[in-house]
């Protein structure tokens, strides 16, 4: 590849996180010329986590988002494994299922439904992936048979993938095809010149156009061009644990824990969520309740040693929902934010959606009604340009 790089670029991308990698491999993939600024490194914000956890919504109630990202989902693996070939580096994807406990009757019975329903929607005679009620007591060497008191739920669509590989991957495909810059700052984007303003001295840079995938930062950029916030960050934290010998099990959704084993030998557990947060770093509080609740269900994780803790805040949208697509009143300006706790399990075909409108084409697959723009800022037809 020539070093060489053009200073103006079809692209610009905002945010070294899952969503603005994501869409700089898309773009790249489709002939366009790429710059992301990340204005620290590489997975620094809410991206950098250690969960991995790629869980389904309920096949119950069914709507378009649901349908969005169990198209997402059943399509992530040949994603990841084009990925890996690309470049000869791993993601740590593996479809690990998940288990489900099941603690009054009532659930019980909901989840027998569930089952049913999963048969309409999940389809598994073609896609393989199943929706089980299982009896009081099994796979009890793994979640405790007292927190399943009812039996438990066995899903094989779950998956999981090592947040940090991931990105590398990416990061590795955009540096190699593109311009990945990172302790570069985004400041402001002239949308008359395409002049793009960062902290970098002496990088001068323009682009066609723009799309704005810093996480929780995301919604301060994106109230500058249309003078609404639409969003805020919420505060998670996670940890990791020494997993030798745990490797091939599901992982576990219990107590408002997840349970995610990794195939370096690690477990991660986690996500809190707190909305209310004076810092976003590690609460060692915190880090205590996780492991006492994880093993409280999860008894294999005893005396498991803690190698590391990881608190970041990720963004999400007032109105739940991820927003993806054109800013109001611009033509040059997107964005991509507020995938919350899913991001990982949706951003390539948020990215491919996103990518194919920028391209003036239609998608596949379309957008759910909820993520694009028009759900999200009110008096979308009025001009809010600052």
């Amino acid at each position: 590849m020539s070093t060489t790089l053009p200073k103006r670029h079809d692209l610009a991308v905002v945010g070294g996180g899952i969503f603005g990698l994501s869409i700089a491999y898309e773009a790249l993939r489709y002939g366009m010329s790429v710059v992301v600024l990340e204005a620290d490194h590489v997975g620094a914000g809410a991206s950098g986590g250690l969960l991995g956890a790629l869980m389904p919504h309920m096949p119950a109630r069914w709507n378009p988002k649901k349908e969005f990202q169990f198209q997402a989902l059943s399509s992530l693996e040949a994603h990841t494994r084009m990925l890996e070939d690309e470049t000869g580096l791993g993601t740590g994807y593996k479809r690990c299922g998940r288990i489900l406990p099941l603690t009054t009757q009532d659930r019980l019975d909901h989840h027998i439904e569930r089952a049913e329903e999963a048969l309409d929607r999940w389809h598994p005679q073609s896609t393989g992936f199943t929706y089980e009620v299982e009896h009081v007591g099994s796979r009890s060497d793994w979640l405790c048979a007292d927190a399943a008191p009812f039996g438990i739920v066995y899903e094989t669509l779950a998956a999981r993938i090592s947040p940090r590989a991931y990105l590398g991957v990416l990061a590795s495909y955009v540096r190699d095809h593109g311009l990945l810059l990172e302790d570069t700052a985004f400041e402001g984007y002239d949308q008359t010149s395409g002049a793009l303003l960062t902290t970098t001295k002496g990088q001068q840079l323009a682009a066609d156009r723009l799309v704005l995938a810093s996480g929780p930062a995301c919604f301060e950029q994106i109230a500058a061009f249309t003078g609404e916030m639409i969003g805020r960050g919420e505060k998670g934290q996670a940890l990791l644990l020494e997993g030798a010998g745990l490797e091939e099990n599901p992982a576990i959704y219990c107590d408002g824990l997840y349970v995610v084993p990794h195939d370096d030998g690690t477990i991660a557990v986690g996500s809190t969520s707190d909305r209310d947060f004076a810092t976003s770093a590690v609460d060692p509080a915190r880090t205590d309740e996780l492991i006492r609740r994880a093993t409280a269900f999860c008894p294999a994780l005893k005396g498991r040693k803690l190698l590391t803790v990881w608190a970041g805040i990720r963004p999400r949208c007032n109105k739940r929902d991820a927003l993806v697509g054109r800013l109001p009143n611009s033509s040059r300006v997107f964005a991509a934010t507020g995938g919350f706790k899913i991001s990982f399990g949706i951003a390539h075909l948020i990215a491919k959606c996103l990518v194919v409108d920028l391209m003036g084409q239609e998608a596949e697959i379309s957008l759910p009604p909820s993520y694009l723009p028009e759900h999200h800022f009110s008096d979308i037809g009025q001009d809010r340009s600052p």
